[in-house]
């Protein structure tokens, strides 16, 4: 049993935009040069990876995503809880309808990871959203944005989640101009943490204790990337292979 690259929080999960979310603070220039940003039109032009297609999180996607979302293994390190059914289907409802990365409360994105093709040992699973992937914002002031991801843990180990996890950091640092990206998981989610790793999020932190999920208390790991810090890795060629 594999576990799956996942930590996308629930929606009541704190956001700090500042005290003064009504009005957008002028940021610092060159920061969030695509903010606001509305992820209506990647509906029309999705996101295409190597295997993925990333477009945003649709109502009709509830049946997928209820597969990993009702899943102990997926549950265990992400503040989710257990919900039946229907109540998986208003939360996919709920989170389909925050297509727009602005200053007010609760500003997110979530992208359905959809199969270009057939999995090599699932036949059929073209169309398929094997997983889904976030961007939130932390805050105004700073350019800084919160990426998430969650997946289904049959497509565990494939590199999956690393490449639609590239492509939402490319997304932030290129099109949204965000100055930071960061991070939030179960520092018992190993499987994130060596994630984060290969996408060179930095850890930065834990905060020990720091929420109640399940009757304990839990740690947040904080991992971190800076714009400068993608720029050199995009400008770095990849290694020569004989």
């Amino acid at each position: 049993m594999s576990s799956a690259p996942d930590f996308t929080p629930d929606l009541a999960a704190p956001s700090s935009v500042g005290p003064d979310s009504a009005e957008t603070p002028t940021p610092p220039p060159g920061y969030f040069h695509g903010f606001p940003f509305d992820s209506g039109p990647l509906a029309l032009a999705p996101i295409q990876t190597e295997r993925l297609i990333l477009r945003p999180l649709i109502a009709g996607d509830a049946a997928d995503v209820w597969e990993y979302q009702r899943l102990d293994e997926v549950l265990r390190y992400i503040p989710w809880p257990r919900r039946t059914i229907e109540e998986g289907a208003a939360h996919t409802l709920r989170r389909a309808a925050l297509r727009t990365l602005d200053a007010t409360a609760d500003s997110a994105i979530f992208l359905a990871c959809e199969l270009a093709a057939d999995d090599e040992r699932l036949v059929g699973s073209a169309g398929r959203v094997i997983g889904d992937v976030m961007l939130r914002l932390s805050s105004v002031e700073t350019a800084e944005l919160e990426i998430g991801w969650v997946f289904h843990p049959d497509f565990a180990g494939k590199g999956y989640a690393t490449e639609a996890a590239e492509a939402m950091l490319r997304l932030a640092f290129d099109g949204i101009g965000a100055h930071r990206v960061i991070a939030h998981l179960d520092p018992r989610n190993d499987a994130s943490a060596r994630l984060c790793v290969r996408l060179g999020l930095l850890h930065e932190a834990t905060l020990r204790e720091s929420y109640w999920d399940k009757g304990e208390w839990s740690d947040t790991g904080i991992y971190g990337m800076i714009a400068h810090e993608w720029r050199a890795r995009e400008d770095t060629p990849a290694p020569h292979t004989p």
